[in-house]
């Protein structure tokens, strides 16, 4: 017999984190166990319902499937009573650790990757600021090798410009939220260009996705907001070069591994992204992480302290999990 325990987690922040469309001041997480003959499966997803309240609340969505889950549940019988979301993406990721562990084999090996996850490379994040301030922390983290620019105001380019200068060295994407409009790409792409900015994340809101058809994609855009699952990848094609797969958004690995290969197969890049978490969310979607050429899991870096044991950071170098963590 199985047993369900889910509950809502607060991770402060080391700093306010700020984007074009809202301020956190912490994470908020709902974690997810399964236990079934001594073995215990988590999920972690992001608690979207404390920042859009026009959502169901996550830990409703999955209160509310507890008898199909203490029942048996598998994750494909899931992907028929929840939508692709956060609360999915807790049970799905729990169910898979449970598999894994019950089976005494890596998640990866169960997923079919052919071979174990090796250490990658995550963007660090820099908020949404005034140039001097993204300056500031742009300098203080200069030695890590991918920095990701939160945008979507006026005077954009000036702020990629300052956190060039500050750190000179590093790569850099730029991400404006569905801050921008259509002339505004159109102005900030050629200054973004000869700064060195090698991709721009979702300029625009949700269904305003046309609008790319008319732009020289002069850097290489991805979509994020625009990118759910893969009923999203028909309306993407040709206008946009990288879909940005997160968890939250896919519903679970499952989903996120089919949309990749999806994607891939569609001639779409890969990006792996990620909500404010701690380890426990970042942990299945390394594997995702095996297949990107971006990959933006530095949630556990702007916390003030991670889920214990959590992945291994070596700066901007994330390990893979440990069975103790995930999968």
């Amino acid at each position: 017999m199985r047993r369900l325990t889910v509950r809502a987690e607060q991770w402060p922040l080391k700093e306010t984190f700020v984007i074009s469309r809202m301020v956190q001041e912490q994470g908020e997480v709902v974690v997810v166990e399964i236990e079934e003959d001594g073995a215990v499966g988590r999920g972690e997803c992001d608690r979207a319902d404390c920042f859009d309240p026009t959502l169901k609340p996550v830990v409703e969505e999955v209160e509310a499937l507890r008898p199909e889950i203490e029942s048996g549940l598998d994750r494909e019988k899931l992907k028929g009573l929840l939508p692709s979301g956060c609360a999915r993406n807790a049970i799905d990721c729990a169910l898979w650790d449970l598999e894994a562990k019950k089976a005494g084999r890596p998640a990866w090996e169960l997923a079919g990757l052919g071979k174990a996850p090796t250490a990658v490379t995550t963007v660090f994040t820099i908020s949404l600021g005034e140039p001097e301030a993204m300056a500031a922390a742009a300098h203080a983290n200069r030695d890590r090798p991918v920095l990701k620019l939160k945008l979507g105001r006026n005077g954009d380019p000036e702020r990629v410009a300052a956190v060039r200068e500050a750190a000179p060295d590093a790569r850099i994407s730029v991400d404006a939220n569905t801050g921008w409009s259509e002339q505004q790409l159109r102005d900030y792409l050629p200054p973004l260009k000869a700064l060195g900015v090698e991709l721009v994340e979702q300029p625009f809101p949700v269904g305003q996705d046309a609008a790319l058809d008319h732009i020289d994609r002069i850097i290489p855009i991805a979509a994020d907001e625009s990118c759910l699952d893969r009923s999203s990848l028909e309306g993407l094609t040709g206008r946009y070069d990288f879909v940005n797969i997160k968890l939250d958004k896919t519903g679970g690995l499952t989903e996120a591994l089919e949309l990749a290969a999806a994607a891939k197969a569609k001639g779409f890049g890969i990006m792996v992204g990620c909500n404010i978490g701690t380890s426990l969310a970042m942990a299945p979607a390394m594997l995702v992480a095996q297949l990107a050429a971006f990959v933006d899991l530095d949630g556990p870096l702007l916390l003030t302290k991670d889920r214990e044991p959590g992945l291994h950071y070596d700066g901007s170098s994330i390990s893979p999990p440990t069975p103790e963590l995930w999968g």
